[in-house]
This record gives structure tokens, sequence and C-alpha cells, in this order.
């Protein structure tokens, strides 16, 4: 795949050590990056991975510390095999400067030693005795003469924990290094990077392993992920590093923006490899404005960039996890499911309180979106002890209303004890045309909208005379779309969709509905399924002959399982349309049960860039409706864009 995403790619590795054999442990750490090399932009090994950490006061004996020089250079040398499209390699040693010994990690690329990072911060405590081998503390960066062997081979290098390595030739990213101990300081090094522009974080590690420790790490270190969003690289010693009386166990994290891509277990010998995606990360950044502040606040030293020309992997496939629903949870469904209802309900039933409305009225169609609020309108006025006719369900039914959708309606309102009202809208909508001078034959948009907006009517007049107020049923995505009628089911007093789209809708409609079906509200099990079932149509045009649904919403505007995937991608994560074309292909290319071809994806991708922007005017004066997720449309909170936007650019 030609990728136009914004990727780097990492693996954490642990090779087997030999504690105190430098010669072996560079034959493991070369094999080990014989057969990663063109998998990866980076390949990070443990601390102290070049003559093991558990030499204790063998770190005072020369031979190995010069065994130890030696070894990096020839690592260093052997590097050029592979020239510039060699992957950056992080390997720790123990190195002298000035008379003072150094826990540090090497940085290797193209026979070239890019920069040596000493460990800022060294554990005296417990198990670890560092202090007696090593020295610390902040180093500035300055250039340093390393004699590395017999014949006098030397490498030049930058000496300094002050120092940021941007990989990469036209596209670059930045990267920081901390060793172990520095990631549990109050103020960690890896934090300070960050905000001095460090993207990724590498953690070269040497933690034994006792009971919950593991746990422990996966907290720490995916909130410092989180807090410093970025990318987190963290990699251990191995089992072949335990000794006397510590255990160690190889365990491997990497998080993104707090999110854990992947992680080699305890125990497992595992090479984890994954993708960081820097669109994420970078457009997270600008989107956090308190991270900008504490930059501002924190980030007095001067860091030093130094330029290692690894061209990035261009032609890869995505390892990330990656669905083409991304709004649908992918474990742990019925309770997220619930988490969100749950959402709902509270929001709905606050709104209630405050107005201290009589009853709250719903249009009820026998489709997803007006099922779901009812549900949650159900629900809400229960958990208020109110009566369940406190809930008043209208039916409207008009010129492309079919049995099955109105029947549905009733049936889900009878389960439910809403009071129940059938209003039929053909007569009035008649009268109308004749005021307007519209030709009921001519199935046009006007003819469309005049029955949405003579339902929004009816809702809102029984509202004011029943003492409540109309819950909205449109959802995230037909508000992203602008497929909704304006004043018509684009209007409510409160709307309990507005942050849940489509995708996510049907989902909630299937997990909700059969948990009230097992929870109060029984018999509704059958209907739910039904509902489930029918196609998504705003029943505005004529049914067909044999009364089944003729006016299909997926054959005009597209698919929302696209839509949906589109939307994500786009306000989430600010991607480029061709980020998200790419992205979109490969899940595509995952999915058992969605399939498109390229010439569907970029069909579509161009009819929802050009009604997104184009239908702004109609969110500008949305209701109000609660938020549940991280992608909303709202003015007042989460998207404000001007209506005149320009979509050209973003079709093309």
């Amino acid at each position: 795949m030609e990728n136009a995403l914004n990727l780097f790619r990492a693996a954490a590795v642990t090779p087997r050590v030999h504690i105190g054999n430098v010669a072996k442990n560079r034959q493991e750490i070369i094999k080990m990056y014989d057969s990663m090399v063109g998998q990866s932009d980076l390949i990070v090994t443990p601390e102290l991975s070049l003559t093991g950490y558990t030499c204790a006061d063998l770190f005072n004996n020369r031979n190995l510390l010069d065994r130890a020089r030696k070894g990096l250079y020839d690592l260093t040398m052997y590097t050029k095999k592979y020239g510039e499209n060699g992957a950056v390699l992080v390997v720790g040693l123990p190195l002298e400067k000035e008379g003072e010994l150094f826990n540090c990690a090497a940085v290797i690329h193209n026979g070239r030693l890019v920069a040596v990072v000493p460990k800022t911060y060294l554990p005296n405590y417990g198990e670890f005795y560092e202090k007696r081998w090593f020295s610390a503390g902040e180093q500035d960066a300055q250039e340093m003469e390393i004699v590395c062997g017999l014949e006098n081979e030397v490498l030049q290098t930058t000496f300094g924990n002050n120092v940021i390595m941007e990989i990469g030739t036209d596209k670059r990213v930045c990267v920081g290094i901390e060793i172990c101990e520095d990631a549990w300081a109050p103020v960690s090094p890896g934090r300070l990077l960050a905000l001095n522009g460090a993207e990724v974080i590498v953690n070269l590690s040497a933690s034994n392993e006792v009971i919950g420790k593991a746990q422990y790490r996966r907290n720490m270190l995916g909130a410092a992920s989180a807090g410093c969003i970025c990318g987190y690289v963290y990699v251990s010693a191995g089992q072949y590093e335990s000794t006397s009386d510590l255990v160690f166990s190889g365990h491997t994290l990497m998080y993104e923006n707090g999110k854990l891509l992947g992680e080699g277990k305890p125990f497992s010998d595992t090479v984890l490899v994954k993708d960081f995606n820097l669109t994420k990360i970078r457009h997270d950044r600008i989107a956090n404005k308190t991270y900008s502040e504490c930059r501002n606040n924190f980030s007095r030293r001067s860091y030093q960039r130094l330029v290692c020309r690894k061209p990035l992997m261009e032609k890869k496939e995505l390892l990330a996890k990656l669905s083409i629903t991304p709004f649908v949870p992918s474990s742990n469904r019925r309770e997220r499911c619930l988490d969100i209802f749950q959402m709902q309900v509270t929001a709905l039933a606050r709104r209630i309180e405050a107005t201290k409305s009589r009853c709250v009225v719903v249009g009820v169609s026998g489709g997803l979106d007006s099922t779901l609020a009812l549900l949650v309108s159900a629900q809400a006025v229960k958990d208020l002890g109110l009566s369940a006719d406190t809930v008043m369900g209208i039916t409207m039914p008009g010129f492309g209303t079919t049995d099955r959708t109105k029947n549905n309606s009733i049936e889900l309102m009878e389960h439910l004890g809403c009071s129940i009202r059938e209003i039929g809208i053909a007569d009035s909508v008649r009268q109308h045309f004749r005021d307007i001078g519209q030709d009921e034959d001519v199935h046009d948009v006007t003819y469309e909208n005049c029955q949405a907006r003579e339902r929004t009517q009816i809702l809102m007049d029984v509202a004011n005379k029943e003492g409540g107020f109309v819950v909205g049923t449109g959802d995230l995505s037909e508000l992203a779309l602008g497929w909704c009628t304006y004043n018509g089911d684009h209007m409510s007093m409160y709307a309990v969709n507005t942050s849940i789209p489509k995708t996510l809708v049907r989902t909630l409609v299937d997990e909700v509905g059969h948990y009230m079906d097992e929870n109060g509200f029984a018999g509704m099990k059958k209907v739910i399924e039904d509902i489930i079932d029918t196609p998504v149509s705003p029943e505005l045009l004529p049914p067909n002959a044999d009364g089944t649904i003729a006016q299909k919403t997926e054959e005009t505007v597209g698919s929302y399982i696209l839509h949906d995937f589109f939307l994500y991608y786009t306000l989430r994560y600010g991607m480029s349309p061709d980020e998200v074309f790419s992205l979109c292909q490969e899940a595509v290319r995952r999915s058992s049960e969605y399939k498109f071809s390229d010439e569907e994806i970029s069909k579509w991708q161009k009819v929802f860039y050009s009604r997104f922007f184009r239908q702004q005017f109609k969110r500008n004066c949305m209701p109000d409706g609660v938020k549940v997720g991280s992608v909303s449309v709202s003015p007042r909170g989460d998207l404000r864009l001007p209506a005149e936007i320009e979509p050209e650019e973003f079709m093309d």
C-alpha cells in the first residue's frame, strides 16, 4: 500500500543478554538488527544492553569498559551495511567521560554515532545501587570524542541529556530519550523533552519484576504519554538478565497519546513493533492549549536538535488496530453502550427537572433514531420516579409511512408504557401545498420538507399545550451531512442523539433495547430486532406498490459506514483527505463485513466534504444536546466554523 499516512514505526526488542560479555551481546544485537532493519524506522534495546545491567562492581573493571567502547564502535560501523535506509539503533552501555562513569543510551545510524544520552536520575534505594558506579545529573550537550579500541578507533558524537533526534528526510519525527528511573521522577526528563518538541519518547530500562509492578508501569507510562501528548516506547531487560535476588521479564510497552498501542507482556520475549501516527500527536498538541502553556512555563533549558537522515518508511502495512466503524465499541460492547446510554439519560433527566416540565414529547417514526430517543426518555422518567406516561409518543403517518414502521412505533410505545397519540399529517400538508402552490405529484425537496416541518410544528404545539418539551431524535451523522430539514427534524427543545453517529445508534438500540427488555420493559425484543433490520429512511416519498420503503437514505447520500469513518478522522484528528482515504482503504481491507471499492470510497468522500462544509449553517443554530464522545459538532463547544467555507480543495 502506498502510504499517505504520517507514520513512524518503532520496534522495542530485548536481545538475549550475556552478563559481562560484550562480544556475545554485540552479536545478539547484530542478529536482532539484521532481522528487524527493514521493518522499522527505530529499534530500541534495553538499558545497558551491550554489557548487561546486573554487572555490579564489574562496572569498575577496565576490561569491561574498554570492551564496551569497542563494542559500540563495532556496532556503529556495522550499521554502514544498510546505509541511510537502515533503522536507527539505540543501545545501552556504560561510558566514561572526564573521570566519571555514566549509564548511557547510544543512538547509531549509518556508521555514525549520532548521540550519547546519559541517565539523569540514578536509583539508590531498595534493590538498586547505581550511585555506587555511575554519575548522574543534567549534562548539557557538547561534542565528545570516544577512543574505542587498541588501534585508537575514534567516534565523534554529541554527549548530553538535552538532545532531541530529528529522524527523517523530508518528513521528520522528533525523538527524545530517557533511561529507566528517569520516567519515575516527579518531573521526568521525558516530560521536559516532550515540552521541547519531542514527539516520541523512548525509555531504555532494566526494571526488575515484583508483584504488581507491571500494572504500575502501565499506569505510569500511559499517564506520561497522555499528559505529554506523545508516543512512548518502553523496553526493559529480559529474563536472561535475572541473577541473584532479581528477576527481569522483558516487559515492553508502546503508548500513543495515552492509548496503549501494544504490549510485550512480562516473561513473553515478544518483539513489539508498532506505528505512531504523527498526525494524531501533532493535532492533539495544537488543540490542547494546556500543552503549549506548560511549554512556555517549563521550557527554560536549551535543547539541541540532532538530525538523523534516515528516510521514514513509506510503503508498509499499518500495524495499529483499525476498524471501519471507529465509533462502535470493539470490546466490552454492552458495558460501553450502557455507559453512553446513562449519559444520555442523565442529561435528559436533568433537563426535565430544570424546566419543571409535565411531560416530554417524542416523535416516533419506527426508525433507529426515534427509537433510541424514546428509550432514553422512558428510562429518564423512570429514574426520576415519574409515571411512564410522562413520555408522550406521537406517531405522525404521512405520504411515505409504511405499515411496518407505524406498527413498530406503536408496539414499542406500548411496551414502554408511554402515552400514545397518532396524528396524521396528510390533510394538513395538502392544505399547505395549496397555500404555497406546490403540486402534490412533484416529489421534490419542497414535497419532502413540508412534511418534516409539519411534524415538527405538531410536536412543538403539543408540547406547549401539555406543558412539556420536545426531545430531538436527529443523530450526529445527519448533522454532519446536513441530512435534516432546517427548522424541521433539525429542531427540538433538547436533543439526546446529537453526538451519537448513525453506526453507533444501531449498536445502542441493539444493546440497550435488549438490556431494557431484560430489566423492567419485557416484551420489546422482537420489535427492537425488526427496527434494527428496517432500512434507514425519512419515509417522505410514497412507498413501493407492495407497501415497502421506497426511499432509502444511503442510496442517495452514501453509506453511513463510510461517512462516520470520514467524520471521525476528519474531526477527531484533523487528517487530510489523503490520510483519511488511505486509512479507509486499509480499514475496508481488514473488514470481513463491509466491502467498498476505491472508487466508492473516493465518490462518497467527496460527497462528505461537500455536504459537511456547506451545511454548517444548520449546525450553527442546532439545539442543546448531550456530548458523549470526543467528536461533537456543537457550535457552543467543539466545532466553530463559518458557514461560507469553500470545500473545493478538500474535494480535489
